[in-house]
Order: structure tokens, then C-alpha cells, then sequence
């Protein structure tokens, strides 16, 4: 068959990271979702290689000059793909979005609101009409120029940067100096200076006080340190900074979380006094449209703007085409049930759920045709009742002539498929092979698939199965008045597992990850409270370089680079811990400097990585390489599997401790050296839990975790809830939010908030067992919860 009329998007030898020569054929114009286990290989087939080569083929057809300003994926390894449109990817980014990124700048509505303002906007009598830039608070034209455009300014005052002032300024009454002999130099260049620095803070006088704290002098004198006992100290030239400038120059520009962090406790948040909070200069925020600045129209809910837009009188063609543009962009947005964002909140502050839907809504809106949209697990996040929104977008995107590629894990996204990619059976070296390739109802007849015997069977969950479990205690919190939670009381059990739901933006992870993590926090130290430990899991990275990895982040590698320092040769050589670690010289390969591969320039073509020509990957010296434990080098090692190394470490009870708990949670198919670049959040999060796990606390410990089974297939989902209820019956107590209605079913203790989201939320809508919350009218979660017990 002519490539041009070929339906199907066909790929030969396919091998990407673990998969085995892959020949695959999928259907173009149709929803197809890739499943599998975690680590089977499904995303190294659709983004690996499918987008990959989408994207090599693209940047082909750009110049050659050009090509080399954009970064650049390298080639696949794959023999060949016909029939494979241009792709556009939707990713989930981990990263943290930037304080000054929002809903606006996401979705793009920003810019047709700040040229809605420049062009149709009613200006002050004789004012000169502005640039859409003058309208941004993100550049130079718009920002405010007393907080650059922030809309908030930190301060500090005596109080904060003096907290007790009986105390003298060397016992230490300046809190907010450095400690050890930075903050000693400070206080001797003060005594040079000719201040009090023995009288209690509270007795200098009012300016003397107020020139040491907040000058902006920096006077250089010599100062004649105090003798020490069998200390020889010179006199030198000391500098004088003053507490303020010391504060706001640390939070500013060191790189060290730990000194930030502690010189934001001398400063205070407040709105910008010049332009109110509203963050940019007074000329824009004189320009109205239908009676409002650009600020009050951002600060607005979308389905208020909409209104506005809808509603205002007639200003001209321009007022109409951008008010008709903005419209348009808006309706996407709401019909994703994000109607309630407005375009100034800060995309920090959204969930994941919100962030995926708002890049999902501004593809919906860009109107492409004939393309391939690759999509990375797009329900994570979600809420069911946001679920089913979602497949009305894929389903649309579809009938907009284009291709959908989704890699998921949500039965209800797979059940709604066309076709079906199955990749297994298992992760790692144990998968990597497509074991189905069509119609869903295709997969009941592959017995080796794991997603089968979860999509088409309801085996009943030994979690729900059991009693619920009594309660021993509880955490209370009341008024918790935060992001939309106002006067919220809610009640967490202890000794049980509890699961806090709710839609997208309803607040659950303010009330667990800021409102209860901070009340617990706070009382570990009071007696008698019954919480003795607080372990927070994120899916944050375990680390941002290839440097760190799964054995470095566990402790692993320390116990492993121990075990090479005692081998016979090792010590003969005289060689300590530090020779088998990649990141310091001695023991690492020079020429790559222990990463085990180069980048090669190739001018116009991508840059790309080889494996290093000296070592060969290895990323350690020849010397190095000639010690082997147990016959094997120390490369060899970090590139055993979990499970392998399991085997090889089993009379090692430091090392096997470590890697039985990576294998009980379901991540026996990394390896010991996979880069923390190269994990998913679910894994990072399951890395910290088996960190937690192999522990072995005995004191009381309060786990939570934002969203465990983000990521994970129904049967790594089973693995991760053996482990969570093995918690509560060693005693600790659990919380989870979650929106995968098996694992709430399976909870002792449920909290709803809602009913809906941001201010349509933010209220516990139910409380109580499984079967109480799901039976309680008004909550958007009980009808699935009803279906997911059964009821």
C-alpha cells in the first residue's frame, strides 16, 4: 500500500531504553492509549520513540543556521516509522513553575487581554496610549518599579530581626546575624565602632539601634581581636554590614536553601505600598475597560471575565475582535471546570490536575489539524468527575482531525480508547515487549498482561475486605483559613488510614500539606501528644543532576563503596571511601568526570551523547576498575537491577535491608545508578517511602503523601497499599490524597472537601467511613465511591 494512503503509523525495531526491537502498527485519526506496568517501556514508545522521531524529522526541515539555536532530542533507536503526522507533546512537568508564571501566561490570555487594554482601553484625558507591554508586570515597560512587578515586597523591622532585647548584642540579641565568626566579626567591628555591645539591646539609644540594624553604611575599621588562650590573633580590616542588609542580601542571592530559609524568618510579606499589590505602574492601571483596570479584570474569575467580555457596550472593530478572541480562549478553559481560576494566580499555587488541564485547554483552542498529540498520563491528578471532562477534550481533539496518542494508567481513559498498546509484562528488563496492538476488548485474551486482568475483572481488595479499623486519637484543626479554605474544622484519625478527596482545586492538598503538616509539626514537642514523627512524601525529584541516583539517595552506595574499601586490594592500596565515588577526583574517569558519557557537536545536526571513550560509560578510572567485590567492579554494580542486586547483596544486612523495601513498594526494575533525571514523581515518591521504610521506627509516625498512586498501574497500585496498610498495622498512622476511588474504598477514614473548586470549594463536605461519605448527598465524590464499593 502507498505511505500517503497507509491508515496506520507503522514502527520496526523499535529499542529505546528497554525495549526489545518492537514492531508495532497503530491506527492514525484515533484515540490510542499505551498501558503497562510501571517501567514496561510504554513511554520510552511513545515519547522515546514516536515523539522523538516526530521531532527529529521536523527540525530536518529548518534551516541549518536555525537548527542550531534549538535544543534539540537526539535520533530514536529504531530502524524504522512511516506514516507518523507532526506531534505535538504534553508532558508532565515536575519542575516547579516560576512565581511569576499564572494561569494568564499559560494559557496565553494574558497577551489578548493586556492588547485588549492597549488598543480598546479607555484612557485618562490627554494620556498617550500605552504598548500591550506597558500592560505586563513582567517587563520592564509595566512592572511596578518599587517591586518589579512581584506585588509583594519583604520588610523587616526591629522586632523580627531582634526578638529579645534584654539580651546585650553579645549574648547574641542581633538573631538575624550569622552565627560562628562571621557573626563574632560583626559584633567586634561593632565594639570598634565604639558601641555598647554588653548593655542589654532594649538600653541603647533609639538611633544607635537604628543605625546598627538598618544602615546602609558599610564602614571599614581595624578591629584588635580579643586573645585567646594559645591563640594568636592579628589585627585586621573588618567591614560592617548591617542586620538589614545582611538579611535581604541572603535571601536575595545565596544559592543555599538552608541560609534562605533562615533569613526569611526576619522578613515579612506584605503588598507592595505603591501600586497596592496590583504590580504595575500607575499609567496601565489608569486605563479602564467597561468601568475596570487590567488588575481588577485578572483578579476576576474566568466565568466573570466572560461576563464582562459578553456584556460590554460596543467600542469599535478592535474592541470587538479582541473580546471575541479572548472569549474563545476562555470557553475551553471553563469547559475543563476551570472557570473559576483567575488569570493572576500564581501557577505554583495550582494542583497538577489544574496545570494539565490549562495546557490541554490552550491546544484545544489553537485549532491544529492533522497532528499527532502525545499525551503523558493526562488524568494524573484528577478527580473522576475532572476524568470524564477530559476524555470530551481528547475525543474532540480526535474529531478535529487529528491523532491522539495517550500513555495512562486510569482504567476509565483506557476503557474510552479505540485502540490499545499493552507493553509488558512486567518493568525493566522483564518488559519492553508489546503484547497487544488493537481494539481494547482485544486484551482479554493476552493472559501475561497485567492491565487485562485489572480492565476487564473486579477482584475484591483485601484492603476493603477487612473491618475498618478504630480509631486511637485524632489531630483536630479549626478555622484553618487558607488559599480557599475559610474557617474549615476538620477531625484526622490516628492509627487508621485516611483518605482526603475532592475535585481538582478543592483544597485538599492546603489541608493536608500546609494546614495539618503544620499543626503537627508544631506539637511533636508537647508532651503527651500522641504524634512523635511527621514524614511528609512528595513527588518532588530526589535530585536535579544525573549525579544523583537511586543508590545515593538511599544510603546504598555508602554501604557499597564500604564494602569495596575493605576488599583486600583496596587496602593494600591505601585507598578510603572517596576513591570509588563519581563525583570527587581521584577514582572517577577525568575525561568525562564521572558521567560516563560526552557530548558530541554536531553543528547542525543535535547535540548527542556517547558513552565516553575512555571508560566506556563505566565513569570510573582504570585503576579503580581493577577492584572487584564478589567479581564484580563497582560499575558493574550500580548497573545491577534492584532485584539482581538483592540476590548479590543478601548476606549483606545494610544493603539488603535497603533493597527489600525498594522491592516490596514495586521498583525492583531500576537500577542502582538510574539518574534522578531519569525517574518519574511516582517513583521519586515510592524512593522516599522505601527510604522511610527500611528505617524501622517504633515511635508513632504521621506519613503523608500528596497522590501516591500518581503514575502507577492498577497492579503496582496494589503493591504501593500493601505497603501503606502495613504502616497503620505497625501502628503509625496514614494519610493519602487521592482521587483513585479502589484505594479510598479501601480507607478507614474518609474527608470530601468541595463541593466544587477554587471558591466553590474549600469545605468538608463529608466525613466517615467508605460507605458513609458514600451515601452523602452533595459530595461529587460519593456517587464513585458507590460504584468503587459496590454499592
Amino acid at each position: 500500500m502507498h505511505q500517503s494512503t497507509d491508515p496506520y503509523v507503522r514502527v520496526r525495531g523499535a529499542r529505546e531504553h528497554n525495549l526489545r526491537g518492537v514492531d508495532v502498527d497503530i491506527p492514525r485519526d484515533a484515540l490510542t492509549v499505551f498501558t503497562g506496568v510501571s517501567g514496561s517501556g510504554k513511554s520510552s514508545l511513545a515519547f522515546g520513540t514516536l515523539y522523538a522521531e516526530a521531532q527529529r524529522r521536523y527540525f530536518e526541515s529548518v534551516a541549518p543556521y536555525a537548527r542550531r539555536l534549538i535544543h534539540q532530542i537526539g535520533a530514536p533507536k529504531v530502524d524504522s516509522v512511516t506514516g507518523l503526522p507532526p506531534a505535538v507533546s504534553l508532558e508532565q512537568r515536575r519542575s516547579t513553575p516560576g512565581s511569576r508564571s499564572s494561569v494568564g501566561t499559560v494559557t496565553l490570555l494574558s497577551n489578548s487581554l493586556r492588547m485588549l487594554y492597549s488598543r480598546a482601553g479607555a484612557y485618562p484625558p490627554g494620556a498617550e496610549r500605552l504598548d500591550s507591554d506597558a500592560f505586563s508586570p513582567n517587563t520592564a515597560a509595566g512592572a511596578c518599579p518599587s517591586c518589579h512587578g512581584i506585588g509583594r515586597i519583604h520588610r523587616t523591622d526591629e522586632q523580627l530581626l531582634v526578638p529579645d532585647p534584654d539580651l546585650s548584642i553579645r549574648q547574641g540579641a542581633i538573631a538575624a546575624w550569622p552565627g560562628a565568626w562571621q557573626g563574632k566579626n560583626l559584633r567586634d567591628i561593632l565594639e570598634a565602632l565604639g558601641h555598647d555591645v554588653d548593655a542589654p539591646w532594649r538600653e541603647l539609644p533609639a538611633r544607635d539601634r537604628e543605625w546598627i540594624l538598618f544602615t546602609e553604611e558599610q564602614p571599614v575599621v581595624t578591629v584588635h581581636p580579643v586573645r585567646e588562650a594559645e591563640r594568636i590573633q592579628r589585627p585586621y580590616q573588618g567591614t560592617y554590614m548591617s542586620a538589614h542588609r545582611y538579611v535581604m542580601r541572603t535571601f536575595a542571592d545565596s544559592k543555599s536553601a538552608s541560609l534562605r530559609a533562615r533569613a526569611e524568618k526576619f522578613l515579612t510579606d506584605s503588598p507592595c505600598p505603591a501600586c497596592g499589590g496590583r504590580r504595575l505602574r500607575p499609567e496601565a492601571l489608569a486605563v479602564t475597560f467597561a468601568g475596570r483596570t487590567i488588575a481588577e479584570l485578572a483578579a476576576a474569575a474566568l466565568t466573570e471575565l466572560d461576563d464582562v467580555l459578553a456584556s460590554a457596550p460596543p467600542g469599535g472593530e478592535a474592541a470587538r475582535v479582541l473580546a471575541e478572541d479572548l472569549r474563545a480562549r476562555i470557553a475551553p478553559v471553563t469547559e475543563l471546570g476551570l472557570g473559576y481560576l483567575s488569570l493572576d494566580r500564581t501557577a505554583p499555587s495550582l494542583s497538577a490536575g489544574e496545570l494539565q488541564r490549562l495546557r490541554l485547554a490552550t491546544q484545544l483552542k489553537s485549532g491544529l489539524f492533522g497532528v499527532v498529540y502525545v499525551l503523558d498520563e493526562p488524568s494524573a491528578g484528577l478527580h473522576p468527575a475532572d476524568t470524564e471532562a477530559l476524555l470530551t477534550v481528547l475525543d474532540r481533539l480526535k474529531a478535529a482531525g487529528n491523532t491522539v496518542f495517550v500513555v495512562e494508567h486510569d482504567l476509565d481513559v483506557v476503557r474510552h480508547a479505540d485502540w490499545l498498546v499493552d507493553v509488558g509484562p512486567l518493568a525493566g528488563e522483564h518488559g519492553g515487549r508489546v503484547l497487544h496492538s488493537g481494539p481494547p476488548a482485544g486484551l482479554a485474551e493476552v493472559a501475561e498482561s497485567a492491565t487485562a486482568r485489572h480492565l476487564f475483572a473486579s477482584p475484591e481488595s483485601p484492603e476493603r475486605a477487612r473491618p475498618v479499623r478504630e480509631a486511637r486519637g485524632a489531630v483536630r484543626l479549626s478555622g484553618v483559613d487558607r488559599n480557599n479554605l475559610r474557617g474549615v474544622t476538620a477531625e484526622f484519625p490516628l492509627g487508621v488510614f485516611t483518605a482526603v478527596t475532592g475535585v481538582s482545586g478543592s483544597g485538599k492538598s492546603t489541608l493536608v500539606g500546609q494546614a495539618l503538616a503544620g499543626e503537627v509539626a508544631g506539637r511533636l514537642a508537647e508532651p503527651g501528644f500522641p504524634v512523635r514523627r511527621l514524614v511528609e512524601v512528595d513527588q518532588k525529584p530526589i535530585g536535579r543532576t544525573p549525579r544523583s541516583n537511586l543508590a545515593t539517595y538511599t544510603g546504598l552506595f555508602d554501604v557499597v563503596r564500604r564494602l569495596f574499601t575493605a576488599s583486600d586490594e583496596a587496602r593494600a592500596r591505601g585507598w578510603k571511601a572517596g576513591r570509588f565515588s563519581f563525583n570527587v577526583p581521584g577514582g572517577r574517569c577525568e575525561t568525562c568526570q564521572g558521567e560516563g558519557f560526552v557530548s558530541v557537536e554536531l553543528l547542525f545536526l543535535p547535540s548527542t551523547y556517547a558513552p565516553c571513550p575512555q571508560c566506556g560509560g563505566a565513569r570510573y578510572n582504570e585503576e579503580t576498575l581493577q577492584v572487584r567485590y564478589e567479581g564484580l567492579t563497582i560499575a558493574e554494580v550500580l548497573s545491577l537491577t534492584v532485584e539482581a542486586a538483592a540476590v548479590f547483596f543478601a548476606e549483606v544486612p545494610a544493603a539488603a535491608r535497603s533493597l527489600r523495601a525498594l522491592e516490596d513498594i514495586g521498583l525492583g526494575y531500576l537500577r542502582l545508578g538510574q539518574p534522578a533525571t531519569e525517574l518519574s514523581g511516582g517513583e521519586a515518591q515510592r524512593i522516599k517511602l522505601a527510604t522511610e521504610l527500611q528505617r524501622l521506627r517504633r515511635d508513632h509516625t504521621l506519613y503523608l503523601l500528596d497522590e501516591p498512586t500518581t503514575g502507577l498501574h492498577p497492579a503496582d497500585v496494589r503493591v504501593l497499599l500493601r505497603q501503606l496498610h502495613g504502616l497503620v498495622e505497625a501502628g503509625h498512622s496514614v494519610v493519602v490524597v487521592e482521587h483513585d476511588m479502589d484505594v479510598v474504598a479501601g480507607a478507614d477514614w474518609v474527608i470530601d472537601l468541595g463541593p466544587g473548586g477554587g471558591a466553590e470549594g474549600g469545605r468538608v463536605v463529608a466525613s466517615g467511613t467508605p460507605s458513609e461519605v458514600a451515601r452523602t448527598p452533595g459530595s461529587r465524590t460519593a456517587g464513585y465511591l458507590a460504584r468503587a464499593l459496590g454499592v
